[in-house]
């Protein structure tokens, strides 16, 4: 196997931040932030790495919450991060990433957001299912990928923000 990337937490500040965009009651983010778990793979036979949730989430029928991740990753050139739900919550409830698929390229690591992961879900039952996600489930999973490039490739920006800033 190839070893091209590392797992780190983002800056307490940074997490901190984010957290308090999506959730601005009070709680004990300390505690939150101080028990993230870094992804995983479950066997070594895995291809994904779990993403585990920093705090409980009840998700009714039709909703969505976006979970900061407290996640970064740093990857090496030529691959990216594929991020999914994680298969038992997609074929029990639906579980699906609102943007289908997440990802994470290489060059996110250096973004303004420290390259905080964010991932949005949305509960797509038919059959009425509420899901109820523990502190510390996985619940989505990310693989690496090796990417290749056209000849004719003049790509020459350079990112300067989170999610969504390439097509600013």
């Amino acid at each position: 196997m190839k070893r091209i990337a590392e797992f780190e937490k983002v800056s307490f500040e940074q997490f901190n931040a984010d957290w308090h965009a999506e959730f601005p009651a009070l709680c004990d983010i300390r505690d939150i932030y101080d028990n993230i778990k870094l992804p995983r793979r479950a066997t070594k036979g895995s291809a994904g790495y779990d993403f585990c949730t920093p705090e409980a989430f009840t998700i009714r029928p039709g909703e969505s919450v976006k979970i900061p991740t407290g996640i970064r990753a740093k990857i090496d050139d030529g691959w990216v991060l594929k991020l999914y739900p994680r298969s038992g919550l997609g074929f029990k409830f639906r579980l699906q990433l609102n943007n289908t698929v997440g990802i994470i390229d290489s060059d996110y690591y250096n973004s303004k957001n420290e390259g905080h992961i964010m991932v949005r879900i949305t509960n797509d039952t038919n059959e009425d299912k509420t899901i109820e996600l523990h502190r510390g489930d996985g619940f989505c999973q990310g693989i690496f990928v090796e990417y290749g490039i056209t000849y004719s490739d003049d790509a020459d920006g350079e990112r300067d923000g989170g999610f969504g800033s390439t097509g600013r």
